[in-house]
């Protein structure tokens, strides 16, 4: 596997780091890189925190409404994690941009202005009690699946990042998991409320994974991510994980999956699915999914409101 450099010594450079890493070797922030690594750590590491953020969004807007003082401590705690996620991946993205004179404010600032997307999932409403169930349940069970595939990055400081985050996921998709379960087991209105969030929600848990292939959309990055052993699964395969996990944990509270022609295919060893319209994914990811303008704007009045904390502690650092 070669490089494209025409400097013999970054030619034998990035021959070592090939090496390196198809050994199982780690990198940390001040080794030496291929640009294309870097790059694609920045987008991928800076979505994943946008991402972490922008999800305590449709959780937050169920934290007065919660039937319970239980469920809102619950919830909060949730939402504090995520934030918490979010923090942490900016530091370990800021580290990979700062030999390129950029911070988490060029971050910030890419996320309000559109260049950078966040997960699908976290354009869309939450209806009622049940979505904040299902989100907890299968949105956070599938990021566990995308995340522990990440966890033996390539990179080091991103996989000790994932350990935490993937610890913390787990109690989180525990929380959802109760209250659908508290729900299952209560009134047919109750029941109904879950099938309902399920149905609105299934699209867009399919295409939380991302297209199968790059044909679909025209994107490479999951080829990029794999050569270059940050992740080891395909988006298909992550996909069909959370089949074989999830679809007879959900048949066995009595739901229905919202395809009809779901299966497993024995001979294959895979399952057969309705596939989502991936240009209405393209739609969602580029902000024009249904609460997506509302929290882009939530984010940048809170931007703007705490732009003298930012300024107070940079005045603070050059004073140091």
């Amino acid at each position: 596997m070669l490089g494209t450099y025409n400097n013999p010594a970054e030619q034998e450079k990035y021959e070592q780091f090939i090496e390196k890493i198809e050994a199982g070797g780690k990198i940390e922030a001040d080794d030496w890189m291929p640009d294309e690594y870097r790059v694609t750590l920045i987008k991928l590491i800076s979505m994943h925190a946008i991402s972490e953020i922008m999800g305590a969004l449709p959780e937050k807007e169920w934290t007065p409404k919660a039937p319970s003082l239980y469920r809102k401590l619950g919830i909060m705690a949730k939402v504090q994690d995520e934030m918490g996620h979010g923090q942490l991946l900016l530091r370990v993205a800021e580290d990979l941009m700062e030999p390129m004179g950029k911070n988490r404010e060029d971050i910030m600032e890419d996320l309000l202005t559109g260049r950078l997307k966040f997960h699908n999932v976290f354009h869309m409403e939450t209806k009622s009690w049940a979505d904040a169930g299902i989100v907890g349940w299968l949105v956070d069970g599938a990021a566990i699946i995308t995340q522990t595939n990440m966890l033996d990055a390539s990179y080091a400081p991103y996989a000790r990042a994932l350990k935490r985050i993937c610890a913390e996921e787990v109690f989180h998709a525990q929380h959802g998991e109760a209250i659908i379960m508290a729900l299952a087991e209560g009134t047919r209105e109750q029941r109904e409320l879950i099938q309902d969030a399920l149905n609105r929600w299934w699209p867009s848990l399919l295409m939380f994974f991302g297209p199968a292939s790059a044909t679909t959309t025209g994107s490479s990055k999951q080829d990029i991510t794999i050569k270059y052993k940050i992740r080891k699964n395909t988006n298909e395969e992550l996909r069909q994980y959370f089949f074989t996990k999830y679809v007879p944990r959900i048949l066995s509270l009595g739901l229905t999956i919202p395809d009809e022609t779901i299966r497993y295919d024995e001979e294959t060893k895979n399952w057969i699915y309705q596939q989502p319209d991936w240009n209405e994914f393209k739609q969602i990811i580029s902000n024009n999914g249904p609460k997506s303008k509302e929290r882009l704007q939530l984010r940048r009045i809170s931007h703007e409101n705490n732009a003298w904390v930012r300024e107070a502690l940079g005045a603070r650092g050059s004073a140091i």
